[in-house]
């Protein structure tokens, strides 16, 4: 998934594909190259399929329309080094392109695991303080309970309150850590 959803993986695979293409370019400019050009048309200064030739004009209409072809063969005999030099370059560039990308992905598993790690952490501490939060609603309610019965002074309902305050907010700091963690780790795979 990160391979397809991380745009800094994705930039270095590109990279390396296109430092790959430069290679095999390099190389096939040591290959002898063979190019064909046809031509077909009009081969006469009236635009028509025949006409009559002013220097001839006992032959009749003769055709207009003509061809030819140029065949090229270039084989590269001497050039100062200078392919042998660009296919170097081309490769050194592909090494470049190949280290770029295994740091990338360790990078990409490294913020992975990191990530991952987080969730995990995040998701424990939501757990922890979701039970918090539980039992200093229990303790309200119980110490609510007391003061009805004339148990309890005022402050002890006053700092059972606060208490539940503190947990609530407590849990509602972990379920953000919790969501900012599992976003992370989205945004490096995708969603899911």
């Amino acid at each position: 998934m990160a391979a397809h959803e991380n745009p800094d993986l994705r930039v270095a695979m590109e990279a390396l594909r296109a430092s790959n293409l430069d290679v095999s370019a390099a190389r096939s400019a040591l290959l002898p190259t063979i190019s064909a050009d046809p031509v077909y048309g009009l081969e006469a200064n009236h635009y028509a399929l025949r006409s009559v030739a002013s220097e001839y004009p006992e032959a009749g209409p003769v055709p207009n329309l003509g061809y030819f072809a140029t065949i090229t063969l270039n084989v590269p005999v001497w050039d100062w080094g200078a392919l042998r030099s660009k296919l170097r370059q081309a490769e050194y560039r592909r090494q470049q392109a190949h280290m770029d990308l295994t740091y990338a992905q360790r990078l990409a598993v490294s913020e992975l695991y990191s990530s991952y790690n987080e969730a995990q952490t995040a998701k424990r501490t939501v757990d922890s303080l979701r039970e918090a939060a539980d039992l200093a609603s229990e303790s309200l309610r119980l110490t609510n309970l007391r003061y009805q019965a004339g148990q309890a002074l005022a402050l002890e309902v006053v700092d059972a309150q606060n208490t539940l305050s503190q947990a609530r907010n407590a849990f509602d700091d972990a379920q953000a850590r919790f969501r900012v963690a599992v976003a992370q780790l989205q945004t490096l795979t995708g969603s899911f």
